[in-house]
């Protein structure tokens, strides 16, 4: 039997069980979504396949009752696991009125929710990562134990809200995460062309914080390395640079072809190293999850994402007029 290594990191069995709910929910939204733009009912997808381990291992290590996140576009994983529905999701897809994030204005990808303490992106990259330095300062000022947690690609670390946010997190010492979500392509261009040093991790250094790289294919590793920074945020140590290595399967959108930029060859290896895959194994093999067990999760997550897409497709769309709404100055 395989070691359970999730139990020196302190989780049981019912976290396990909520960690593969979480990635696969992600997963097979995502699939239905790419199915739903195919056929013309929906318009646009921006996908997390390959990358669910990551986002749920690092989520599952924040206090999801105080902790505050500011997402990326990819980061389905994230936003689930703090609170957000198969509906939620599906609902923006559609742009639909009952759209939780922006009532049909964003695009998807553009999560936000004020009741799960999720703060809302913008369609530049990285404006995310200065937001959640601020979050982290009123924090500290105000005697709150409370950890802002930011994500982002790999291309946004070459932006210039990157290196500020960086900075001025670790002169102040505040209780933020930067987490890079290395997928290897920022859009069409490989990490090889991106950055000069070997990993973004290394660049922690020039500001005075810990930089640690992790497979990403692995949620209990990058749940042990983004406690370890949790937990020091919270002792008023400081912030943290963690870069989890993961590939994406997919294009970078559905208005992108990336044949044109590699090796279908290539995307073929990556997929056979599917961390929901393996993460599945890593439960059967340790016993802690049998396989009716496993096979019950799959049927939920089906039911709930035949009923969700159900559901949006059907429900309304805004009136026009609400174009306007917060847009001008109303009597």
């Amino acid at each position: 039997m395989t070691e359970k290594r999730h139990e020196a990191l302190g989780l049981t069995a019912q976290d396990m069980q909520e960690m593969y709910y979480t990635m696969l929910l992600a997963r097979k939204i995502d699939e239905r979504m790419w199915l739903l733009n195919r056929a013309g009912k929906i318009p646009f997808v921006i996908s997390c396949q390959g990358q669910e381990a990551a986002q749920v291992g690092a989520t599952f290590a924040l206090d999801r009752s105080k902790d505050y996140v500011l997402p990326y576009y990819r980061d389905m994983g994230v936003v689930i696991a703090f609170g957000m529905t198969a509906r939620d999701l599906m609902l923006s897809a559609f742009a639909k009125a009952e759209d939780p994030n922006s009532g049909g204005r964003q695009m998807p990808g553009h999560f936000g929710s004020k009741k799960y303490r999720i703060v809302t992106g913008s369609s530049p990259v990285t404006t995310q990562v200065p937001h959640a330095v601020g979050i982290a300062l009123a924090s500290k000022m105000e005697g709150k134990d409370i950890v802002a947690f930011t994500s982002f690609g790999e291309g946004s670390s070459n932006q210039g809200d990157f290196h500020e946010g960086l900075n001025f997190a670790g002169v102040h010492k505040l209780p933020v995460i930067f987490f890079c979500e290395n997928n290897k392509y920022a859009i069409s261009v490989p990490v090889s062309k991106q950055i000069a040093c070997e990993s973004v991790a290394d660049r922690a250094g020039g500001y005075g914080m810990p930089g640690v790289q992790v497979d990403g294919e692995d949620p209990l590793e990058v749940y042990k390395v983004v406690k370890e920074a949790a937990d020091r945020a919270r002792r008023g140590e400081g912030p943290s640079l963690i870069e989890a290595t993961t590939y994406r399967f997919t294009a970078h959108s559905s208005d992108d072809d990336d044949r044109t930029y590699r090796d279908p060859e290539e995307v073929e290896e990556a997929r056979k190293r599917d961390p929901i895959g393996k993460f599945r194994t890593y439960l059967l093999e340790s016993g802690t999850l049998t396989e009716e067990k496993v096979e019950a999760i799959e049927a939920r997550v089906r039911q709930e994402v035949d009923e969700a897409t159900e559901y949006a497709e059907n429900a309304p769309y805004a009136d026009p007029e609400y174009a306007l709404k917060y847009v001008y100055a109303e009597e």
